[in-house]
């Protein structure tokens, strides 16, 4: 369970920060274009893109921390 949610933290975390990167250049940055799909078929979060990618970003970060308070198994 602990690498798992190790693993997943961290994808979540790459995923964020290249959806801020994509979106900050523009699109030009195509790579990871995963975020995209989560963002912009959302209707609340059009316009809101890179608060979303940071929010996603922050999520990674946070289930990697607390994946250190899991027990190995």
């Amino acid at each position: 369970m602990k690498r798992f949610l190790e693993t997943t933290g961290f994808l979540l975390a790459v995923f964020g920060v290249c959806g801020v990167i994509r979106e900050l250049t523009d699109g030009w940055f195509g790579f990871m274009g995963l975020t995209r799909f989560l963002t912009e078929n959302v209707g609340f979060l059009e316009g809101r893109e890179v608060f979303a990618d940071i929010v996603i970003a922050a999520l990674g970060v946070v289930v990697m921390i607390a994946s250190d308070r899991v027990p190995e198994s």
